[in-house]
């Protein structure tokens, strides 16, 4: 997500806002302490909790997520998501059909999936209707015969309805009807408006798209574009997105849209997105992606995904890195005006194409390690600058941002709560990018891209923790990195400038 501290910080206010007033969309949570590592070699693709008894996978209460709790559900992992969506932009509805195929990590006579609102037409259970309920946000599944553990199904939803947003930090999430441009941004919670599934980081999937709209529009998703299908008064985009993808990355957009190709190193397709009274002129923020796409490979390995690119639409207040197909707010990119303390327009270009190793390939495990998000990403922007205008203005980048974050109290960055309403704080953004700068003058430049390239390289598609990655440095360089780490994400006082 854009790291535009003005827009988080009206964020942040509005969020307070709502919880003053007891509308908190948090549930409390008691703050944590470092956790121990998930894991120490391959990563973690799921946090689906296992159950070891016949029973409804869950009680509705999700995964246990530090600011989620609701949200994800026990009992199966899935891997693939089918979403077919006939859309009437006009009227603002979709009828979807949902095609999920999974995996039971216990034995199942019931599960849920996350689905708020929309109405449910029917659903299957490996081809066999079956019967379901609704509780708030969560869609209990019968499973007659049970699914044992350890075995495939799949799963059909129908629905249809007009997708209601979510307002969790402050500004509309999920399906937009801005007019002329419906698009999709859910982060962090917003994925299951208009689809029912794992909404949960922890349980990535690859996802088929199939949007039919009115002749005439364009459907752009996430992936590769495989197939466009006339038929009569409607086309079908079809879109594959072969490597596993957490929910809130999802995003389709439709409107009267230009599809702008560009030449991009290492092989990669880059494919913008634009309203079609742009004339296919690209704004000159993204100018350089070809050239930053290069720096970033170079110093973290090989781009994730085969395909990268923008989507230019209204009325977002920053912009949202999902996978291969960044959503940016035209607003943004036209009529930016950065304050004595924000970052440049092209420095958020940067942080969100970084985003694609650290974010959408590497994604957290919970939500409370949002800074190997953010902090990642925010660090990833000042290497561009180090890149393009010199190691002093990197410096004066770092120099500013300490004064900034010594001058006021802020959220610690690896623990954002206690219940998550400031997960989008400027700290999780700055003090998350300084930590890895204290990194970098502790261990050394060889060893910090070396500890980068690994983090991308080891926990690729997958998920991994706060714990991880300090598990990680200090294999890589050697060091006990323990004090670094606990000094920078989870101690109030600021420590000495690095």
């Amino acid at each position: 997500m854009t790291p535009n501290r003005r827009a988080l910080l009206v964020a942040s206010v509005l969020l307070l806002a709502a919880c003053s007033t007891g509308a908190s969309p948090f549930a409390a949570t008691t703050s944590t302490s470092r956790p121990e590592p998930t894991t120490t070699g391959a990563p973690t693709t799921s946090t689906t909790v296992e159950t070891t008894t016949t029973s409804v996978a869950g009680d509705g209460s999700g995964v246990g997520d530090p600011y989620f709790p609701e949200l994800g559900n026990p009992g199966f992992d899935i891997e693939h998501y089918l979403i077919d969506l006939a859309v009437d932009p006009v009227a603002n509805t979709i009828e979807g059909e949902v095609a999920i195929t999974a995996t039971a990590t216990g034995d199942l006579d019931a599960f849920h999936l996350d689905l708020l609102g929309l109405t449910v037409d029917r659903i299957t259970v490996d081809d066999h209707p079956t019967a379901f309920s609704r509780e708030g946000g969560e869609l209990i599944v019968s499973a007659e015969p049970p699914i044992p553990s350890g075995e495939g199904f799949a799963v059909v939803v129908t629905y249809h309805g007009t997708p209601e947003p979510l307002t969790t930090i402050g500004f509309p999430l999920g399906w937009i009807d801005a007019g002329d441009i419906t698009y999709v941004v859910s982060e962090p919670d917003a994925a299951h408006t208009w689809f029912p599934g794992n909404d949960h980081p922890g349980d990535k999937a690859a996802f088929t798209f199939r949007i039919t709209v009115p002749e005439g529009l364009t459907a752009a998703a996430n992936g590769s574009l495989v197939q466009t299908l006339p038929g009569g008064a409607v086309t079908t985009f079809v879109w594959e997105m072969p490597e596993p993808m957490a929910t809130y990355l999802a995003t389709v957009v439709i409107g009267d849209l230009d599809r702008v190709e560009r030449p991009a190193p290492g092989g990669v397709l880059l494919r913008d997105y634009l309203p079609a009274d742009l004339e296919g002129q690209l704004p000159s923020p993204l100018a350089r992606v070809g050239e930053m796409l290069e720096f970033y490979a170079g110093i973290f390995g090989p781009s994730p995904f085969a395909e990268y690119g923008h989507a230019v639409v209204p009325g977002v207040p920053g912009a949202l890195e999902d996978q291969t197909l960044c959503i940016f707010g035209r607003e943004e990119l036209e009529d930016y005006q950065a304050g004595p303390f924000d970052p440049s327009i092209e420095e958020i270009v940067a942080h969100e194409l970084s985003h694609q190793w650290y974010g959408d390939s590497v994604t957290p495990a919970t939500w409370n390690d949002i800074w190997l998000n953010e902090g990642f990403a925010t660090f990833a922007q000042w290497l561009w600058v180090e890149h393009d205008l010199g190691r002093a203005a990197y410096d004066e980048e770092i120099a500013n941002t300490y004064r900034l974050l010594d001058s006021a109290s802020h959220p610690l960055p690896g623990d954002p709560g206690p219940s998550g309403e400031e997960m989008f704080h400027y700290s999780v953004y700055l003090r998350g990018g300084l930590t890895l700068h204290a990194l970098r003058v502790a261990v050394g430049d060889d060893a910090l891209f070396q500890i980068l390239r690994t983090w991308a390289d080891r926990y690729a598609y997958g998920n991994a923790s706060t714990a991880d990655f300090i598990a990680l440095a200090e294999e890589v360089s050697g060091a006990d990195l323990d004090a670094l780490f606990d000094t920078w994400l989870y101690q109030e006082e600021m420590p000495p400038m690095p």
